[in-house]
């Protein structure tokens, strides 16, 4: 089988390829900038953006499936502001679907998020949940895949963590009680080949996440446990934390802004973990604790 991963070179997609092409498939990575050190040998590579069409609707050319990983990170504030994230997600996965359909490409695995909604609270949300829209009203066979947050070697989840929670004294947004249900990027590598493999998962919408909910706060007191320090938290009162977010996000270079405080309101945990789908349990899923002690040794 014939794979085209874009937005191959980043942190889930260099450890999909390496997943495609231990199962024998032929891989194409589809990247702004395709020349990567973490990428497996054997991996092709194209050279595009997904929001200049003319540049990528090449690389579709003769695949049989295209995995869409294209994303901006919902921790941090993009350069240029909200709309940017309209831009690159809906705007992005438009080129995408329509490259694939033009160039007889059968189905299509999109990257989504969980709490996918053109209604929800944060700018990445709404633009992940009109990005769906735009898949499910393709052509194309698609599968919807709808992660928590993912950790793993050169994700940034436990680095953003452990700068948001700094150790010892902690102060965090609402005592850090935000819940996150975080896997490893091993184990959505592996269901994502799944999915590009198997027509069976066709037309579904996946809520995936690890084996554990996880408080922000439980996460910090994890992360930097598996270096030796200690975290006390220090409630900081949610209107609190989205004034001083809200003033930051104004200020050239401050990572984060009132985007981001809003996603703290809202837990990133599934209602029905569809792991099983792909003949997972929870117990099968490698733990944050786990890749921590891995990481440290």
């Amino acid at each position: 089988m014939k794979v085209l991963v874009v937005g191959g070179t980043g942190f889930v997609g260099t450890h999909l390829a390496a997943e495609l092409l231990d199962r024998g498939h032929e891989v194409t990575v589809l990247s702004r900038s395709p020349e990567s050190d973490d990428l497996p040998p054997g991996v092709e590579t194209a050279r595009g953006d997904v929001t200049a069409y003319d540049s990528i609707e090449g690389a579709f050319e003769g695949k049989d499936v295209a995995v869409n990983l294209v994303a901006l990170s919902p921790l941090f504030k993009p350069s240029g502001g909200d709309e940017k994230h309209f831009e690159v997600h809906l705007g992005g996965t438009e080129n995408v679907v329509k490259a694939a359909e033009e160039h007889g490409v059968s189905k299509l695995v999109q990257m989504s998020a969980l709490g996918a909604d053109p209604n929800g609270p944060t700018a990445y949300i709404r633009s992940k949940g009109e990005a769906e829209d735009v898949v499910r009203s393709s052509e194309l066979d698609w599968v919807v895949f709808r992660p928590s947050v993912i950790f793993g070697d050169g994700g940034e989840f436990v680095p953003f963590t452990k700068k948001l929670a700094p150790p010892y004294l902690t102060p965090l947004p609402g005592g850090g009680k935000t819940g996150f249900q975080p896997i490893w990027v091993g184990d959505i590598a592996s269901m994502l080949a799944d999915a590009a493999e198997d027509d069976d998962h066709v037309g579904q919408v996946y809520e995936i996440g690890g084996p554990e909910k996880l408080t922000l706060a439980e996460v910090a007191r994890k992360a930097h446990g598996a270096e030796g320090r200690s975290v006390n938290v220090v409630p900081v009162p949610m209107g609190l934390a989205g004034i001083g977010l809200g003033i930051g996000g104004k200020i050239p270079g401050f990572p984060m802004g009132s985007d981001q405080y809003r996603s703290l309101k809202f837990d990133n945990t599934t209602d029905d973990n569809d792991i099983d789908a792909f003949g997972k349990r929870a117990s099968d899923l490698k733990t944050l604790d786990a890749y921590l002690r891995d990481s440290s040794r």
